[in-house]
């Protein structure tokens, strides 16, 4: 049986931790942020977790890591 392949995307964009969950960055922090208040560019500095109802399609993209 061939290897999977890896998505491109999904590699550089999700994590997997100790405990298996999927760690991720939070939108909305790319560009204009001059009219985004400094308590919100703050809050989306932290990663967050994929929620468990996209879990499995997103270990499907990613399947080595």
């Amino acid at each position: 049986m061939p290897k999977m392949k890896s998505n491109s995307g999904a590699k550089k964009r999700f994590k997997v931790t100790g405990s298996g969950k999927i760690k991720r960055k939070k939108a909305y922090k790319s560009h204009i942020l001059t009219k985004k208040r400094t308590k919100r560019k703050r809050k989306l500095r932290k990663d967050t977790t994929v929620h468990k109802t996209n879990e499995k399609s997103i270990k499907q993209l990613i399947p080595y890591k």
